[in-house]
């Protein structure tokens, strides 16, 4: 819901970050790989409930997540598989994060881990969903140009789960109340999607289509 604010008002500082790394030759996926083994430094130091340093290394993690794009759009480097690597790692980054929770303290936070990491699965299938239909179809990213993948729109997007990761380190005894409300935000986020995704494609059907 607040990516199509937060992404145009990230592009400045990311372009001037991609810029410098162009530079000295870095390639995109080098960017995703290594924001990626920082991101799952968090699984340990959240087990171990070292909540600000995870904080530290998700927020580096989601850096990376969007220098990354910018830099394969600098260069011209932007590929299929620089995408599908990109969104792939995004998914276990997510739930490492949730995993470290429900391990930190597995009596209070496992059943609420649990329902996160089932609402997780319902946005990440039907935004992938979707995405391979919208390819089919040749659907245009009306608002999320530099996403590799069709950017299906929901109440709980990329910024909205940087916001509750925050919270979760910032106020980690407070995990199962904060992540079984995020997962019913995820859930109204999976509704809407099937529901938007179907409805779209139903309206792409040719008239004697079953």
């Amino acid at each position: 819901m607040l990516d199509r604010w937060t992404m145009p008002l990230a592009q400045g500082p990311l372009n001037r970050l991609a810029a410098r790394l162009a530079r000295r030759r870095i390639r995109p996926d080098q960017v995703t790989l290594w924001a990626f083994l920082v991101g799952m430094l968090a699984l340990p130091l959240l087990i171990l409930e070292w909540y600000l340093p995870a904080l530290v290394v998700i927020l580096l993690n989601r850096l990376g997540d969007g220098l990354d794009g910018a830099l394969a759009r600098m260069t011209g480097q932007e590929s299929d598989a620089g995408g599908f690597l990109d969104i792939g790692l995004d998914f276990v980054f997510y739930a490492a994060v949730v995993l470290g929770f429900a391990l930190a303290d597995p009596e209070a936070n496992a059943l609420a881990a649990a329902f996160l990491l089932f609402a997780f699965i319902g946005t990440g299938t039907s935004f992938l969903a979707f995405a391979i239909m919208a390819t089919r179809h040749g659907l245009e990213r009306p608002r999320f140009q530099q996403k590799a993948f069709y950017y299906l729109h929901g109440l709980t997007e990329g910024t909205e789960t940087v916001l509750a990761f925050v919270l979760f380190c910032l106020f980690p005894t407070h995990f199962a109340l904060l992540a079984t409300l995020f997962a019913m935000a995820c859930l109204v986020t999976t509704a809407t999607r099937l529901w938007g995704g179907y409805r779209t494609l139903v309206a792409l059907r040719s008239p004697g289509q079953e």
